[in-house]
């Protein structure tokens, strides 16, 4: 959810388990009393903050202060999720998310368990190593600091591409568990308009893998077979642990009865 989504989070709330994690993310366009009311209305509805901290973003050191102090008063400051962000240039001291863990005053202000990023087809404007350097060094970050931790990875519409990823994420050494980035049901065209934004493939094969149409773009579709199609390559002796995270293109309470009703209806 975004800052500005505690009315949608509050018309949603009977449709999510308690105690489910809910992101807040770090946006232009808010600000620290958006992000700490969209905190304490997660914590407030029964559910699990888990406020994003965009490195990028931060112009100074006291920003960073006083975010995690006001999360801190307001006992929301357990989990945190610390991402570079899209700034191609810091607008403070923190050049990216590895930087402010090995700098940021995370631990004084309360945070037990940090989540980081994963991309397992890649970032439009980070190579491949260093991507994989990136993900090591937080993970050893995370691990030094003796934080909980965990990695959410970008959504995408193929499964194949995700579970080799995760086979070599395991390879390199990084065991926290991981959450696979899932789009809740959404339209077609949204769903292809951050897929360009964020760099995931879009290929005709990929598209009816997925189970929508590139030359069809008035529809919505859901990620039923992706899920499935994760669930059937799914070994823990080669992937670890894995859950998901549900990326709310299509809106918060569509997403949450979505999820609901895909749970009853195929059992995984």
């Amino acid at each position: 959810m975004t800052g500005k989504d505690v009315p949608r989070l509050e018309e949603a709330r009977d449709s999510i388990p308690p105690g489910t994690r809910i992101n807040i993310t770090f946006l232009a366009g808010e600000d620290l009393g958006m992000r700490l009311t969209a905190a304490r209305a997660v914590k407030r509805l029964g559910f699990v903050p888990v406020p994003h901290i965009s490195a990028r973003r931060l112009p100074s050191h006291s920003a960073l202060e006083e975010f995690l102090s006001g999360l801190a008063a307001d006992g929301t400051a357990e989990n945190v999720f610390v991402v570079g962000g899209d700034p191609a240039r810091p607008e403070g001291p923190y050049a990216d998310a590895l930087a402010l863990l090995r700098t940021g005053p995370l631990r004084q202000h309360g945070v037990r368990h940090v989540g980081i990023s994963g991309y397992p087809e890649g970032h439009p404007a980070i190579a491949g190593p260093t991507l994989w350097s990136a993900l090591t060094d937080k993970a050893a970050a995370i691990g030094t600091d003796r934080f909980g931790g965990e990695v959410i990875t970008q959504f995408g519409f193929d499964a194949d591409p995700v579970l080799a990823w995760l086979e070599a994420v395991r390879a390199r050494g990084v065991h926290l568990p991981v959450r696979i980035g899932v789009p809740g049901p959404a339209g077609v065209r949204r769903l292809l308009g951050y897929a360009t934004r964020f760099g995931v493939a879009t290929s005709a094969s990929v598209a009816r893998k997925y189970g929508f149409s590139l030359t069809n773009l008035m529809g919505t579709t859901g990620p039923d077979r992706f899920l499935h199609a994760l669930a059937d390559g799914y070994d823990p002796a080669r992937h670890g642990q894995v859950k998901v995270h549900f990326y709310t293109f299509g809106g918060l309470r569509t997403t949450a009865e979505w999820v609901s009703r895909f749970q009853r209806e195929s059992r995984l």
